[in-house]
């Protein structure tokens, strides 16, 4: 047996997944799964069903799957020089296994003849779609085309995978690298206490006194929004700003900018080859969206009224800069400051007296009761029988006594993380006979982590961050498809899986759910209704710019993807910010350096799908609005929560989600209450 495979309680052993074991293990899986998909091809035509080639050739795919889920996510979350080699290595091999299988003539005329059998018309419309899925699948990667072309897209494909995974390393090194030791604590005044807390601890750690700060999320950010010393504001920018380029502290070390070059180049060639005119044509070929004209426009129409709002508060902000602040200007790292300094003057909201009502444990607790009042479950905690960390928590989720789902819970940054946050499936749902695999989800944050005298306290963005990534874990593990490549978000539109994930955010800003949610973690009383009400009124301030910036990114990938010619991102940026920038953007910035959605995950063409998606969540969420929040019996759990649970997120991928949410909604999403949620109608 297969060290790689060894489970515990039908899960990981995450012990056992040792770099060298995934490498010389998962090559010969690799093969035997060559192997035996290579008999499918010989079925006869009275031996090919259902059965003995889609639900056989899903087993196979998800064997794998169920080994290198847990060996991606330990490379994102333990990373290690030796981890991330193998892990670069097998990727390369898997992208190679994933395109031979999707040019396979043979396969592909397996599945054709299942289609034309009569049985076809007998299935049902989730185990058709997986078999329609699966043919346009061979189409765009080519299926058709001759022998040398298939042979080239072969390469293409791997060669995007390495090229990948370097962007990500590049990322990764050039922000653990940099750090900052300060001796003088007067120059970290303003920033939370808790954020000093642990850059002292990572000082004491290292021998030394004083404290450090890093380029990770919490202590950037803490830094950029509360910091009052302004000369140290821009240098933690700059560092931010320059990371894997040919400038700032790294600079050159970890350059990405020959790596983007050659990452759009291989997908404009790949686009060519399967006869579409750009990489974004090719994009929207399993997205939502019908062409690229529709997303233009739909990008261009959302950035023309975010504009009108974004463009008084920034007036806002310059005015309160230099005649409050003494400043010549507004520079880019001030405006998180100065928004942080208005929003507290204006509303009165203290972030880091608030941050003491959202102790991680009071937040888990009250999130936890809104989603089992909303979709009738239980979530209870378990032992977790392997791990790869000391801070991971495990849960299972049930109904009615009955266990159906189950989740990892990493919740704070640390070395060797990789920033941001993100959900993922380490096992999908499927089922056949008297089989059943339950799902599990990996949830990943990175939060500040508790000190010895301090708890993890949350910001209120890290609460909506946290309902964020939930909604994704709910969409995965709430799902009823028995198939996997279309349990619960497999097989989703890529424009509408954030659906579940944006709708969970509301939740954060309604009386209700802060209620539950809250609570002092040194005197135990609940937020103030006066604090509570600070929270809402001012959800929105400061909306019109991160919209602005949310489609400015949308805008970039979309220009990079869409045109006829190889392009600059570092030009194509500037280009797109002469039209978004509401401040002035150093010549230094290299944002595109970092941009991991679009040049190391599944974002390329697509970014717009976080505002499309948004337009789906808020009318889903307006629903629930029109009909009342609260039961008076069941709490959050109305009919209409069960009727998104059973419609959205049980379906998964069975159905096209433009039919999904007409079915819940009763109607065509309209941007109606996206404006009006964000302050913009």
């Amino acid at each position: 047996m297969f060290q790689i495979l060894s489970e515990k309680d039908g899960l990981p052993d995450y012990q056992k997944l040792e770099p060298h074991a995934i490498k010389t293990e998962m090559l010969i899986l690799l093969e035997e799964t060559r192997r035996d998909i290579s008999e499918l091809y010989e079925l006869r035509d009275d031996e090919l069903r259902f059965h003995s080639l889609v639900e056989r050739f899903e087993e196979l795919m998800d064997k794998v799957s169920k080994v290198w889920a847990p060996v991606s996510h330990m490379n994102s979350v333990v990373n290690t020089d030796e981890l991330r080699t193998v892990h670069d290595e097998i990727d390369v091999e898997l992208a190679k296994l994933h395109t031979e299988l999707n040019q396979s003539k043979s396969l592909y005329e397996c599945f054709s003849a299942l289609k034309e059998q009569s049985e076809f018309a007998e299935l049902d419309h989730a185990q058709k779609r997986v078999v329609e899925n699966n043919l346009r699948d061979f189409h765009l990667a080519g299926v058709d085309l001759e022998k040398s072309a298939r042979s080239r897209l072969k390469e293409i494909s791997q060669q995007l995978s390495s090229l990948s995974n370097e962007f990500s390393k590049n990322v990764l090194k050039s922000t653990d690298e940099w750090q900052k030791h300060i001796v003088d604590a007067n120059v970290l005044d303003g920033i939370p206490r808790s954020n000093i807390a642990v850059a002292e601890e990572l000082a004491r750690s290292k021998g030394l006194g004083g404290y450090i700060l890093t380029l990770e999320m919490p202590s950037y950010a803490s830094v950029l929004s509360f910091a009052h010393d302004r000369s140290l504001r821009e240098e933690v920018y700059e560092a931010y700003a320059t990371r894997a380029s040919e400038l700032g502290p790294t600079a050159g070390k970890y350059d990405n900018r020959s790596i983007m070059r050659s990452i759009l180049e291989l997908r404009s060639e790949k686009a060519h080859l399967l006869g579409f005119q750009n990489f974004a044509e090719l994009s929207l070929a399993t997205k939502m969206a019908n062409d690229v004209g529709e997303v233009s426009e739909f990008l261009d129409g959302l950035l023309e009224k975010a504009l009108l709002s974004a463009r008084r508060e920034i007036d806002e902000l310059k005015d309160y800069a230099v005649a409050t602040l003494g400043y010549d200007s507004l520079q880019a790292w001030d405006v998180r400051y100065v928004l942080e300094r208005l929003k507290r003057e204006q509303f009165d909201l203290d972030q880091e007296h608030v941050r003491s009502y959202f102790p991680v444990e009071r937040v888990l607790q009250g999130m936890f009761t809104i989603v089992e009042q909303l979709y009738d479950i239980e979530i209870r905690p378990a032992e977790v029988p392997s791990t790869w960390h000391e801070d991971v928590r495990f849960f299972e989720i049930f109904v009615q006594g009955e266990k159906i789902a189950r989740f990892y819970l990493d919740l704070f940054s640390r070395p060797h993380k990789r920033s941001g946050a993100w959900a993922a499936d380490c096992r999908v749902r499927r089922e056949e006979g008297n089989f059943l695999q339950l799902p599990v989800a990996y949830l990943t944050c990175n939060f500040t982590p508790a000190t010895k005298s301090i708890p993890s306290l949350l910001t209120h963005a890290e609460v909506v961050t946290l309902f964020h990534e939930f909604g994704h874990g709910l969409h995965h593990m709430l799902t009823k498809q028995k198939l996997g490549s279309i349990s619960g978000f497999n097989g989703v539109e890529w424009d509408a899986v954030e659906l579940p994930s944006q709708f969970m955010e509301n939740w954060c800003y309604q009386p209700e759910g802060i209620r539950q949610i809250s609570e002092h973690y040194e005197t135990k009383e609940p937020l103030p209704d006066s604090e509570l009400n600070k929270i809402i009124a001012g959800k929105n301030y400061g909306s019109g710019i991160f919209m602005v910036r949310q489609l400015e990114f949308g805008i970039f990938d979309f220009s990079l993807h869409s045109g006829k010619e190889i392009v600059d991102p570092i030009e194509v940026m500037a280009e797109v910010r002469r039209r978004t920038a509401l401040t002035p953007v150093p010549e230094y910035d290299r944002f595109p350096c970092t941009f991991g959605h679009i040049f190391a995950g599944g974002y390329a063409a697509g970014y717009y799908s976080y505002l499309w998606a948004e337009v789906l969540s808020s009318d889903a969420f307006a629903a629930f609005e029109e009909e009342g929040l609260l039961d008076a019996t069941r709490g959050f759990g109305t009919a209409t929560a069960a009727r998104f649970r059973d419609v959205i997120l049980a379906s998964g991928g069975s159905e096209p989600a433009a039919e999904l949410f007409k079915r819940f909604r009763g109607r065509e999403p309209t941007a109606d209450a996206l404006l009006r949620h964000n302050g913009l109608a």
